[in-house]
C-alpha cells in the first residue's frame, strides 16, 4: 500500500519485517521485544559474527533467519527495516548500506562518533525520504520523560530555560567499562550523549553555540586515556530537572526501583535501580512500538538523524573541550 505524504510517496507495511544486527547486550533486550512485544513486528532475521550469540537467537527467538555478515542479511528481500545495535563506529556507514538496500532503519545512538560521517548520512538519507530512519535516544520514550515533555508542552512551567541532566551507570568492578571503552567514543558520546539530546529535546531544541566540559578518574585507572571516570555506587542514577518562567519539573530525582521503602536495622531507605535495563524497560518497548508504527505509515517518531548529528556535535565539542581544559565554540 502506498500513501501521499505532502511530495513523498510513502510505502506503509501492515507487518514489518525485522533484522536485528549485533546481538550483545542490549542486542538481545531490542530482539526479545522485537520478536514477542511489539504488535505489527516480526523478527524474522539476526546478525552476528559471534557463535555464542547466533546459538542464543536459535534457542530464545522464534526461528529467525540467522546470518554472520551484514552484506547478506541485506540482500534478504523478506526484510523490510533493519535494527542495528553495533558498535558506534559501525553505525554510519551501516545505515547508508541499509538505506541502498532499501530497508527502513532504526539505529541505537550515537550516529557516529564522527560529526562529519553524520553529516554524510543525513545527506544520504534525503535521496531515501520514503525509508525511515530513527536513532535510539530511548529517553524520549520513557513514560515519565513523556509526561514532562507534554507538560512543557502545554506551557505548564512557562518558557523553559534551563535544564539539568545526568547519566550515571552502576559501578561495574567486573571491568566492563575498561573492556567497552576503546570502541565507545568516550563518556560524552556514548553516555552523556543521552542528556545532551533530552536538554535540547526538552527546550525546544535549540543549537549550542558553546560547550565547556570537566571530569574526573575517581575509581578506573584504565579509563584515564578516555578521560572521565563511571562510577555510582548505589546504581543508575539518571535523571533531569527543566526549570521554567513559571515552575520547574523533576524526573527521577530519587531513582527509585520501585515505591517499596525498607525499615530495617539500617534504617529507612528504597532501593535503586541497578541498571539502565530496569529504568529505560518501558521505554525501549515504547521506541520499538513507535519505530513500527512510523514504519506502517505514521508520523517520524524519536530522534532524527538531525537530531542526532546535533547530539554527536556537542558531544564531540565536549571531549575537545575536557582534553583542552577551555570552552569550546560550536
Amino acid at each position: 500500500m502506498q500513501q501521499e505524504h505532502g511530495d513523498i510517496l510513502m510505502t506503509t507495511v501492515s507487518n514489518v519485517r525485522v533484522g536485528v544486527v549485533g546481538l550483545g547486550r542490549l542486542g538481545k533486550r531490542h530482539a526479545q521485544n522485537l520478536a514477542y512485544r511489539v504488535p505489527g513486528a516480526s523478527l524474522v532475521a539476526a546478525c552476528s559474527p559471534l557463535e555464542d550469540e547466533l546459538e542464543w537467537a536459535r534457542s530464545a527467538l522464534p526461528a529467525p533467519r540467522l546470518y554472520r555478515d551484514y552484506a547478506a542479511l541485506l540482500e534478504d528481500r523478506e526484510v523490510d527495516a533493519v535494527w542495528l545495535v553495533t558498535p558506534s563506529a559501525l553505525h554510519a556507514q551501516q545505515i547508508v548500506d541499509a538505506l541502498h538496500a532499501g530497508k527502513h532503519v532504526f539505529c541505537e545512538k550515537p550516529l557516529s562518533l564522527d560529526v562529519a560521517e553524520c553529516e554524510r548520512v543525513l545527506a544520504e538519507a534525503g535521496r531515501y525520504p520514503h525509508l525511515r530512519v530513527t536513532i535510539g535516544f530511548m529517553r524520549r520514550f520513557d513514560p515519565s520523560y513523556r509526561d514532562a515533555f507534554e507538560r512543557i508542552e502545554k506551557g505548564g512551567i512557562g518558557r523553559p530555560f534551563m535544564v539539568r541532566s545526568q547519566t550515571c551507570d552502576k559501578n561495574d568492578p567486573e571491568g566492563f567499562f575498561v573492556r567497552f571503552a576503546p570502541t565507545s567514543g568516550g563518556i560524552f558520546l556514548d553516555c552523556s550523549v543521552h542528556d545532551i539530546d533530552v536538554a535540547r529535546w526538552l527546550l525546544g531544541n535549540p543549537r549550542a553555540t558553546r560547550v565547556f566540559a570537566s571530569g574526573t578518574v575517581a575509581l578506573h585507572e584504565g579509563l584515564r586515556e578516555f578521560g572521565a571516570s563511571r562510577t555510582m555506587a548505589h546504581g543508575n542514577d539518571t535523571g533531569s530537572e527543566v526549570i521554567g518562567t513559571a515552575g520547574s519539573l523533576a524526573i527521577g530525582r530519587i531513582p527509585s526501583l520501585n515505591r517499596v521503602e525498607i525499615a530495617d536495622a539500617g534504617g529507612v531507605r528504597t532501593e535503586c535501580t541497578p541498571t539502565f535495563f530496569e529504568r529505560f524497560e518501558d521505554a525501549f518497548l515504547c521506541e520499538a512500538q513507535a519505530f513500527v508504527a512510523a514504519v506502517q505509515g505514521g508520523a517520524q517518531a524519536g530522534a532524527t538523524l538531525a537530531d542526532a548529528l546535533e547530539a554527536t556535535r556537542i558531544g564531540s565539542a565536549m571531549r575537545a573541550s575536557l582534553a583542552s581544559g577551555q570552552p569550546v565554540v560550536l
